[in-house]
């Protein structure tokens, strides 16, 4: 989330799923995902008012960097690969490109590289950062989409059709997506506003083919799957509160859904919002009191000691639909120190959807869980000058 952290997603991930990113814990010391990490020189910012009447939603040009405080690209899909003896191979992944500018400062750039290998059931992550040159952000109107590269990753694209390549240890994937169905603008016209908190961008491709490579321990082989594409952007600051909880959904009849909840200090829930995309491409807001959220479990990491809820039943009212998400790995926790500054969940569902009938859907999906751990204080902070 696909990650910034209310105050990722309450912002990543996530309209709020990403729109809440903690820009101005730079001088507290505390990053987030779309952040940079604690001990920057960077200066925190406000959020800049918001105007009356903010530009609409426009393509191919927004697609490309902008010239915001916060911005980021958010891929997580599933693929499968059959090898050479015959053996099927099932893989969740997560790539994200954020992108932050402070005044006079140079572009920051970090990204995430997540393996869920669900066939060796084991849970990989990778991550970079780095100043950019100033001109890496093209001009307000170009039409030629997104160039992102990072130490050897990159995300390129234009017009749903998308190219993704990163590597690290025992993984490197090489994936070309297509988009199959239009993009879809949160909140009804792509524009999400905070009163003084300032406002987001948010559209996402729900359902993108992907064809291509991956690279397991040296064995390369073809993969093809499912992915969903988050892209957010604006001149918004940290409100008060403490995490957030997003799910994308991609079921069997050709319907998604993306739902988010965001929790004040307490984990109360303070809002909750949510898209429905049907099989025929038709997008409906989803109102606050017709969703409902429970957590059939936790889990307690090993590696920062935060404990997860694990396992969710998700109740559209609207809808007469009821979702149940169980993770396909139970550890899939990043702590990115060396990048953005947190600890969070980014991890591969499988999803059962059951209508008032009684019809039984299945489907996949990806979670994203944040203000749940801390980075542990021995880990070391990205280095920023």
């Amino acid at each position: 989330m696909r990650p910034g952290m209310l105050s990722r997603r309450g912002a990543l991930r996530h309209m709020f799923g990403g729109a809440l990113i903690c820009l101005a814990l730079l001088a507290a010391g505390c990053g987030l995902p779309g952040t940079i990490a604690s001990g920057s020189a960077l200066p925190a910012v406000a959020a800049s008012p918001t105007p009356l009447a903010l530009p609409p939603v426009r393509f191919p040009q927004d697609e490309a960097p902008h010239h915001d405080l916060t911005e980021w690209w958010y891929y997580t899909g599933h693929l499968s690969a059959r090898d050479a003896a015959g053996r099927t191979h099932s893989y969740g992944f997560e790539l994200t490109f954020f992108q932050t500018l402070r005044g006079q400062f140079a572009p920051y750039y970090a990204a995430h590289f997540a393996i869920s290998d669900l066939t060796r059931g084991q849970f990989h992550y990778d991550q970079r950062a780095a100043f950019a040159p100033p001109d890496v952000i093209p001009a307000p109107d170009s039409t030629s989409g997104f160039n992102l590269a990072l130490a050897g990753w990159t995300a390129r694209g234009l017009g749903g059709r998308d190219q993704l390549a990163a590597t690290m240890s025992g993984y490197a994937i090489n994936l070309g997506l297509t988009a199959t169905k239009p993009d879809v603008l949160h909140g009804g016209n792509g524009i999400i506003t905070y009163g003084d908190a300032g406002y987001s961008y948010y559209y996402s491709r729900t359902r993108m083919a992907v064809s291509g490579t991956i690279t397991d321990h040296g064995a390369r082989l073809t993969v093809s799957g499912l992915a969903w594409m988050d892209h957010q952007w604006g001149n918004f600051v940290s409100l008060a509160g403490a995490g957030w909880d997003w799910y994308s959904i991609q079921l069997d009849d050709g319907t998604e859904y993306m739902l988010y909840v965001i929790r004040d200090s307490a984990k109360r829930p303070v809002s909750m919002f949510g898209t429905a995309v049907a099989r025929a491409s038709g997008t409906a807001g989803l109102q606050p009191d017709t969703l409902r959220f429970q957590a059939l479990g936790t889990w307690r990491s090993p590696h920062t000691g935060g404990v997860y809820p694990s396992g969710w039943r998700v109740t559209i009212a609207s809808r007469q639909l009821t979702l149940t998400l169980m993770p396909l790995l139970r550890d899939q926790e990043l702590v990115t120190a060396q990048s953005t500054g947190v600890a969070y969940w980014e991890g591969a569902v499988a999803v059962r959807a059951t209508t008032a009938g009684g019809r039984v859907i299945a489907g996949v999906g990806y979670v994203e869980l944040t203000g749940y751990a801390s980075v542990p204080s021995a880990s070391p902070s990205a280095a920023v000058p």
